[in-house]
């Protein structure tokens, strides 16, 4: 179920700065120019060398390309990605279902007291979530509910 990822020439370079100056290594690099941001995914087990004691890594890296650094913890189990993309002690379940034209929609049931936390300011953790899950699963949508909204992106 895992597509095939193309990266451009910048997005190299900035998996490689990320590289020098973490110590870790990213898997792949997403620039997201509708939020200002970069969302570098890195293995499994990474993410505490990748964030640097007390962010001092992340920090660093921000200053260096200035802009907004994000991760995200990869793993090969949609429903582990998602958990790890959108706060894990919020989600109650996750279910994975295809759809007619042959997508995939995933259905995310949160704790209702934490769904802003959830989906992020103006959606950003919820579009991180799209894009990330589209870009690795073929998951076209994610739909955040809990019992009293649903949300989708």
């Amino acid at each position: 179920m895992t597509q095939e990822i193309k990266l451009t020439t910048d997005q190299m370079k900035l998996m490689s700065l990320f590289q020098n100056v973490t110590k870790a290594t990213a898997r792949d690099c997403i620039e997201d120019e509708k939020r200002d941001r970069i969302i570098f995914v890195v293995n499994e087990g990474k993410m505490g060398l990748a964030i640097g004691k007390g962010g001092a890594h992340i920090k660093s890296l921000q200053n260096k390309i200035d802009r907004n650094v994000e991760l995200v913890e990869y793993n090969e189990d949609p429903i582990k990605l998602l958990k790890n993309i959108l706060n894990e002690k919020y989600i109650t379940d996750i279910k994975i279902s295809e759809r007619l034209d042959g997508s995939f929609q995933a259905n995310v049931e949160v704790d209702g007291a934490k769904k802003g936390v959830v989906v992020g300011r103006e959606g950003r953790n919820a579009e991180k979530a799209r894009i990330l899950a589209r870009r690795y699963f073929n998951i076209t949508y994610v739909m955040i509910n809990s019992k009293e909204q649903a949300f989708e992106w």
